[in-house]
């Protein structure tokens, strides 16, 4: 008996030296502070016309430091959650802070980095009832604006790439059900995709990639996390499970957290610095928590 509990023991022991080796650590401490003595990226706001909801909206782009008019760039769509708006990001997560720290020890590949209102509807302000059904709607509404109006206005607007091989979509919560949503549905738009602590708005995994094999030849990136105490979680995970049934190449990072901006920084830390950058699929494997 006391050899059968040692030999578990060392057992043990071994599945938690592996998992040690193989799982991607969280964000260093100081990720998301400010460094005086580096360079910053460009904070401005845009307003392009919306043919799909008929007035002018806004959103936040981010430049990085060093930018330059006569260089073109790949772009990062960056989505709030149900209760936030273009500023969301700004306001709780700092994405200028994390992407200038980033930028400064040569992780990042430069990017700009657009932040809309997900909330497609004349009146976008988080306001009232959030969960309102016409609010709940707008979110939806959100996919035709993206590819029909905001896109277009930032490939007119900017020196960037104008190829799907350039475009990343990722957000928080609604808006990491929109881009599961907006960007498996649309892989002629995107190759990048990320869903962070998605929500109920996620489509059910059939309909998210009725067609398996085209998904797997088309996506460069499909990134899906969440904190393993978010009661949300189950909507990654059977993402997750469909994907593996499928045999879809992807990454499903689960996390210590639950649903806030703590978790949501990690993700972006990570899934930024895998952007628009030669692809190992075999290193996926390394963000799972299974060993």
């Amino acid at each position: 008996m006391k050899r059968l509990i040692s030999i578990l023991a060392t057992l043990i022991f071994i599945q938690i030296a592996v998992f040690a080796q193989k799982q991607i650590p969280t964000a260093p401490a100081g990720f998301d502070v400010n460094q005086e003595t580096i360079p910053h990226g460009k904070i401005d706001t845009i307003q392009y016309a919306s043919k799909t909801v008929g007035v002018a909206r806004k959103a936040t782009i981010y430049f990085p430091p060093g930018y330059l008019k006569t260089k073109k760039y790949p772009v990062l769509y960056l989505l709030h959650g149900i209760g936030g708006d273009e500023k969301e990001w700004l306001n709780g997560g700092k994405p200028q802070v994390i992407f200038d720290n980033l930028y400064a020890s040569g992780k990042l590949e430069p990017m700009l980095v657009v932040m809309p209102n997900g909330r497609a509807m004349k009146d976008d302000r988080a306001i009232g009832n959030i969960m309102a059904p016409e609010k709940v709607a707008a979110f939806a509404n959100f996919e035709k604006d993206l590819i029909q109006d905001l896109i277009p206005y930032v490939e007119k607007s900017y020196n960037v790439f104008k190829d799907r091989n350039h475009r990343a979509l990722a957000g928080l919560s609604m808006g990491g059900g929109q881009s599961l949503n907006f960007g498996l549905g649309n892989l002629d738009t995107f190759a990048w995709v990320g869903g962070f602590s998605s929500a109920p708005n996620t489509k059910l995994p059939a309909e998210l990639l009725p067609d398996p094999a085209k998904g797997k030849a088309m996506l460069k990136l499909l990134w899906i996390s969440c904190g393993d105490n978010d009661r949300l979680i189950n909507f990654s995970q059977r993402t997750h499970e469909y994907l593996v049934e499928k045999n879809v190449p992807h990454i499903y990072y689960v996390e210590p957290g639950v649903h806030d901006f703590k978790v949501w920084k990690n993700d972006l830390y990570l899934f930024s610095q895998l952007l628009f950058k030669p692809v190992d699929q075999a290193s996926f494997q390394k963000y799972s928590l299974n060993p």
